[in-house]
């Protein structure tokens, strides 16, 4: 199961870093798009605003340049047990509810203790509305608190966090984020789709670009589930190598800004 956004150029992003913007490939000798007809193949320039977009790994040099930046991260992190804590129900009726220790507990009544080492993503069907661009700017919204955090990583042991959301809390000095990634701590923003994945059973595959001196990474997580689970498509269900054709080819859409079929 996909837990990762599509990135694109309309999707929500903190105002801060402005918009991005997606386009053809020149050729720098005649400063024309390389085509099928014409070359055999086409590629893409992505002009990106800033590496804190869409689906998300922050490392913590986002916020202290003492720490790993997302090149620095170890090879450690690319498959992990997966833990989804869900806050939907609160959150519906509380927009600004924070994760709290409580509820961590509660989930450990059932399921057992989190286990040292997994990756904790917090459910709030925050992400239900992507890719809305008023999202991005919606407050309050579904947060993790700070104790939460704090007792993940100093009593718990996890790997990262991740929530729904493109920020940690709604605090005026975002002190989750800035207590985590302060502390040598990283943490997964952006993150969709938790509604279809088991509260625990599940694995974590993390993938993400290796930026030189990197502050943030776009990030690709997919949730390895038990055979039996009723999302997701199994190896074998679909068509791999090689890829089918689709129904219609790709092209470019001058009022997106992006290729689409």
């Amino acid at each position: 199961m996909d837990l990762t956004h599509t990135i694109t150029p309309g999707i929500p992003v903190w105002a801060g870093f402005g918009p991005s913007a997606f386009g053809p490939t020149v050729d720098p000798k005649t400063n024309r798009p390389y085509s099928y007809a014409k070359d055999g193949f086409e590629a893409t320039r992505y002009q990106l605003a800033t590496d804190q977009l869409g689906t998300q790994l922050d490392p913590p040099a986002h916020w202290n340049p003492d720490y790993p930046g997302i090149d620095e991260l170890p090879a450690t992190f690319a498959v992990r047990p997966l833990v989804v804590i869900s806050i939907a129900e609160k959150a519906a009726k509380d927009p600004g509810y924070a994760l709290s220790v409580e509820d961590i507990l509660r989930w450990e009544k059932r399921h057992g203790m989190i286990p040292v080492g997994s990756v904790v993503f917090v459910r709030s069907d925050w992400s239900k509305e992507w890719p809305a661009p008023a999202l991005a700017t919606r407050t309050p919204f579904p947060g993790v608190s700070l104790a939460a955090l704090k007792f993940l990583h100093e009593q718990r042991h996890i790997l990262f966090h991740g929530h729904e959301p493109l920020d940690t809390d709604t605090t005026p000095d975002l002190e989750g984020e800035a207590w985590l990634l302060r502390n040598g701590y990283t943490q997964a923003e952006g993150v969709a789709n938790l509604d279809q994945v088991p509260e625990t059973g599940a694995l974590v595959a993390i993938g993400f670009p290796k930026f030189g001196g990197g502050t943030g990474g776009y990030a690709r997580y997919i949730a390895i589930c038990p055979p039996d689970w009723k999302y997701g498509v199994s190896v074998g269900e679909v068509a791999e190598s090689p890829l089918p054709k689709a129904a219609r080819p790709l092209h470019w859409d001058e009022k997106l800004g992006m290729r689409v079929r």
